[in-house]
């Protein structure tokens, strides 16, 4: 048997890395990561459903420092996903694929995610003495 020579498929060693390629694979993470953090969600919600102890413990572990910087991905990956989610749709109509358009809707929504997640903490924290 004569052994065929075939073409390697290309892989992250052929390609320059893009913000294309970022938000790609951040859109994905960020959606497991929701389903993930819907977990969290509904571990708050069956304590709350079964009284004071069981939701005590909960808002101990939220509350606490790792608590909250699950807290804050779980925000950082719901406001990215909405924004690249609505960059998709835009795509999906046919808007926004020539090259420099495609990197600014990147980039637009990294500003986005920044900007909006901050917004929320900080709302958050201003209305916790209300």
């Amino acid at each position: 048997m004569a052994k065929v020579e075939r073409p390697l498929s290309p892989h992250l060693g052929v390609y320059r890395f893009q913000i294309t390629m970022t938000m790609s694979i951040l859109h994905r993470i960020t959606g497991v990561g929701l389903g993930l953090g819907t977990l969290l969600m509904a571990w708050w919600l069956i304590a709350l459903a079964m009284g004071p102890g069981p939701f005590d413990l909960v808002q101990d572990v939220v509350s606490g420092w790792f608590g909250r910087l699950v807290l804050l991905g779980f925000t950082a990956s719901l406001v990215f996903h909405f924004f690249n989610g609505i960059r998709h749709l835009a795509w999906d109509v046919g808007l926004g694929f020539a090259l420099p358009t495609m990197r600014a809707s990147g980039w637009t929504v990294a500003a986005l995610t920044v900007i909006v997640t901050a917004l929320i903490w900080i709302a958050g924290y201003s209305m916790r003495g209300i």
